[in-house]
Formats: structure tokens, C-alpha cells, sequence
């Protein structure tokens, strides 16, 4: 039974490491859903911290699985509240395989929490050329695909934005915006408000 004491042991602990790895991601969720802006930086700590805990789970399930599956020693085969007790469904492989499925589907979170996020479409409105500018802006903080969700959705909350595309992976984001409506400033204050800061402008030009 020791065995299976130390197999859910490692389960829950994987189990918290996933939550943990996925905190930073879920809470902008939450924050949107409910309109509470103000969790959204709540666990923006944990995102440098999240290849860790990822590495932390996948390490930790992976013994949970160990512990579970490995062949009994002689003496533990030999006791007989142990051959004749059926183990509950807590110490079975139905649960750990139940926390491995939850624990991939809070690692996954960012690839598919777009989902929560409203859809953007570009719409086609009369604004002279002009009037139109390309904002770049370099953001620390972002980690994943969700990051991108997250910015180009507070970019968008800014009236004028007509376009905005981040990428986690160089850590910038392009905005295109009507200048007679709206204004870098309002589009940075706007992206600050999230778990993410903008560090530098580094083009404002033109269409």
C-alpha cells in the first residue's frame, strides 16, 4: 500500500505544478469573463517560471507512473491485506490516468484559450489613408500563444485600432490604428492595464 500512498502523492503534486504552470495564462481568462481587470497580473510572477513547472510536471507524472506500475516486491505480493483488499478507485490507475489527462489539458491551455477571447474581424471602414499609422511596440512578458490573445485584445479595446497582431516568440506587437480616433498612448496605457508592460515604441509611422 506504501506504493500506492507514494504513486497519488506524486499525482497531486504534478497536479499542482500544472495549475501553477498555467495560472499566468488562465487568469486574463478569468479576468475577462468575469470583468474583474484587476486579477489579470495577479500571477504574471509565474511565467518566467513556466518551463519549470512544466518540466516539473512531466517529471513528476512520469514517477507517479513509475510507482504505479512497477512489479510488487516479494514481501509486499506476500502480505495478504494487500492481495485480497481491492484498491479504491483513489489509488487506481483510472485516477492517475484521470490527473495525467487534466494536467495535458491545463499544460495545452494556451495553445486553444483563444477560444475565450472574442473574435476581431477586420472591418472595412472609410478612413482616409492618411490618417492611418503602424505602431510597433516591444512587451515584456510574454511567454505563449495566450500572451498574443491577451494583447491584441487590449489593443483592440482602444476605439480607432483597426488591426493588431503580437507574437510571443520576438516579443512585439504591430498595431494599425486611425490617428483621428485614437493614439499611441491610449493604445500603450491600454495594453499596460494587462500582466504584460510595454518596454519601448520603437516605430510609429505611417501606413
Amino acid at each position: 500500500m506504501k506504493s500506492e500512498s507514494k504513486s497519488n502523492q506524486w499525482a497531486g503534486a504534478s497536479l499542482l505544478s500544472a495549475v501553477a504552470a498555467s495560472l499566468c495564462c488562465i487568469t486574463p481568462v478569468l479576468a475577462l469573463i468575469s470583468g474583474a481587470t484587476g486579477i489579470a497580473s495577479a500571477f504574471s510572477w509565474i511565467e518566467p517560471l513556466r518551463p519549470y513547472l512544466i518540466a516539473i510536471t512531466v517529471i513528476v507524472l512520469a514517477f507517479a507512473w513509475f510507482q504505479k506500475l512497477k512489479p510488487r516486491k516479494e514481501e509486499e505480493i506476500e502480505c495478504a491485506c494487500e492481495t485480497d483488499e481491492k484498491p479504491s478507485f483513489w489509488q487506481s490507475k483510472r485516477f492517475l490516468l484521470l490527473v495525467t489527462v487534466f494536467a495535458a489539458f491545463m499544460l495545452a491551455f494556451p495553445y486553444y484559450s483563444s477560444v475565450f477571447y472574442p473574435h476581431h474581424k477586420t472591418e472595412t471602414v472609410a478612413v482616409n489613408p492618411v490618417d492611418i499609422k503602424i505602431l510597433r511596440l516591444d512587451i515584456e512578458g510574454m511567454t505563449c500563444p495566450a500572451c498574443n490573445f491577451e494583447v491584441t485584445h487590449a489593443a483592440y479595446d482602444v476605439k480607432g485600432v483597426l488591426s493588431a497582431k503580437a507574437d510571443y516568440a520576438t516579443g512585439k506587437a504591430d498595431i494599425r490604428y486611425d490617428t483621428t480616433q485614437a493614439s499611441s498612448q491610449a493604445i500603450i496605457q491600454s495594453i499596460n492595464t494587462t500582466s504584460y508592460r510595454v518596454m519601448n515604441k520603437t516605430s510609429d509611422k505611417k501606413k
